[in-house]
């Protein structure tokens, strides 16, 4: 089951708190930001624990027990092949593979990865060999493979031309056509090579059809999300900032900020959304997430994290700004009630006044004509009361 709140939101709330201004209570912090009283206690206590100024185990101390853990369970796993491994070379008659250990000990338990590692071998060999029966064509092309790999692991300065001497030393003799197929196939480039597809990057096609069409509109929560990221200056460097809102109310249901702009910007945006809407009991199959045609929201990650919410991506065109447009006028009011208002000189800063406006201006203060005058916070409480009636 999902915390109700994500870690984001909550240290975004402790920073606030700390940082109020003297005379101003807890109490209407949390009001500010929809929580209850002991709730933010608890954070606060909590955070205290993690800055060392109250005794307790931080959550970097459970992280590092968990990371023994799973050191020692590496070890042991390692151990265990190699104990299999000398009892299966011991063997009379034994062929030459090693594949078949590798599935044995998959079987085991033991992921192969780790089984692979220990004792040399390609990984991707063996997956072709364990897919379909093994020739001996494939099987002297996998040993060619696996000396060509140790060798490009061990020297990956080297060129086909040099791996194919130090294959051939490791007993796997080869014409340099072959050594250069093998590794032209499996992208064993040298380290010195020519860089390749680096000039002239163009923004790339959609992964997602254009589903919206400029109609920003929704008969219901979650039911068409919109995203995008903007950026701005600091003394240390830019701030960026990944939104989500639901244009049935025109609230920003998740948010991430961060000081770099990287795939996961966006994935932790999307997740805190899918987090807070579904700690209220929402329905999020089938929402509509639409974006602009973005590095982050073409990436395998943040189309993984859709696939994995059951949600729909839908993409704009390149350099039309209006396919974006209901997004675009979020950023522009941020822009003229924040970020423009003074010269930010640390981010800490511009990230306390960016979720203070998201959280206690916008959502709980500034009415929107679209809404009826009304808040977001003020118009889906109002419009959820009808439909939990009518159920």
């Amino acid at each position: 089951m999902p915390k109700p709140y994500p870690k984001e939101f909550r240290d975004d709330v402790v920073r606030v708190a700390r940082n109020r201004e003297p005379g101003q209570q807890l109490k209407q912090i949390a009001a500010d930001f929809g929580i209850s009283e002991s709730c933010l206690a608890n954070w606060l206590k909590a955070a205290d624990v993690e800055d060392g100024i109250k005794p307790g185990s931080t959550a970097s101390e459970n992280v590092e027990l968990r990371e023994a853990r799973k050191r020692i369970r590496l070890l042991q796993q390692e151990n265990e092949v190699l104990r299999r491994a000398a009892a299966y070379l011991s063997q009379a008659n034994l062929p030459k593979m090693m594949y078949p250990l590798v599935r044995e000990l998959a079987a085991d338990g033991i992921p192969v990865a780790v089984t692979c590692r220990v004792l040399h071998i390609a990984r991707q060999p063996y997956y072709r060999w364990l897919a379909a029966p093994v020739t001996t064509t494939e099987l002297e092309e996998a040993y060619r493979a696996d000396a060509l790999f140790d060798a490009h692991r061990d020297d990956p300065e080297f060129g086909y031309r040099f791996l194919v001497d130090e294959a051939t030393d490791a007993g796997q003799k080869m014409a340099s056509r072959t050594a250069w197929r093998i590794c032209s196939a499996n992208r064993w480039w040298s380290s010195f090579g020519k860089k390749r597809g680096t000039k002239h990057i163009r923004s790339g096609p959609p992964v997602h059809d254009d589903l919206v069409a400029r109609n920003f509109t929704a008969d219901e929560r979650n039911r068409l999300w919109l995203t995008d990221i903007t950026e701005h200056h600091t003394g240390e460097g830019k701030l960026y900032l990944c939104a989500i809102k639901d244009v049935y109310s025109n609230r920003i249901v998740g948010y991430s900020i961060d000081s770099r702009m990287k795939a996961r910007l966006a994935v932790n945006a999307l997740d805190s959304a899918v987090t807070r809407r579904g700690a209220a009991g929402d329905l999020l199959s089938g929402c509509v997430v639409h974006s602009d045609r973005g590095s982050q929201f073409r990436s395998r990650k943040f189309v993984h994290a859709l696939g994995r919410h059951a949600m729909v991506g839908s993409m704009g065109r390149v350099g039309a700004c209006g396919d974006n447009a209901a997004m675009e006028s979020f950023f522009a009011l941020l822009q003229k009630n924040v970020l423009d208002r003074q010269r930010w000189a640390t981010r800490n800063d511009l990230r306390i006044a960016i979720v203070t406006w998201i959280e206690r201006t916008y959502h709980r203060r500034r009415r929107q004509a679209g809404l009826g005058r009304l808040t977001p916070v003020e118009y889906e409480t109002i419009m959820a009361t009808p439909a939990t009636q009518a159920a």
